[in-house]
């Protein structure tokens, strides 16, 4: 990996001490030039009472990945970026292992973006597909 993606990765992992991505251990682990990845580990703290991954903790790791994007492909000196939508299919259960978030640019206006976030497992499999739109605030 290059050092320019390290310290993309170095900033997104440091941005999350004392929020809930410590407390999901979401951890981002890769980034293109129009895409970054994270991944969650799937243990009891984030089932729901049946023993398999809440659909909650699924979109926090969807917002999670899709709003650091916007910071990683948006002029995060000039704006604040907000999710104003997020929206999730959840399309098979998960009870052990990790699932990882792959967010892409659907759209990337000025104003709003739209991702695709697909949450898989170790073997690629589809767990849920999501979609969060963000907003670009001016800093004042």
């Amino acid at each position: 990996m290059n050092e320019y993606k390290e310290k993309i990765l170095k900033i997104c992992n440091e941005t999350c001490k004392g929020t809930l991505m410590e407390t999901l251990e979401i951890e981002y682990i890769d980034v293109g030039e129009d895409f970054l990845v994270a991944k969650m580990p799937v243990t009891k703290k984030v089932y729901q009472p049946d023993g398999v991954l809440h659909g909650g903790a699924t979109i926090a790791l969807a917002e999670s990945v899709g709003s650091a994007a916007s910071y990683i492909f948006l002029n995060a000196q000039e704006f604040y970026v907000r999710g104003i939508e997020v929206s999730a299919n959840h399309l098979k259960s998960i009870s052990e292992g990790e699932v990882y978030a792959k967010a892409t640019f659907i759209h990337k206006g000025r104003t709003t973006q739209l991702w695709e976030i697909r949450i898989t497992d170790v073997a690629d499999n589809l767990i849920s597909l999501c979609k969060l739109t963000t907003i670009s605030l001016p800093k004042k």
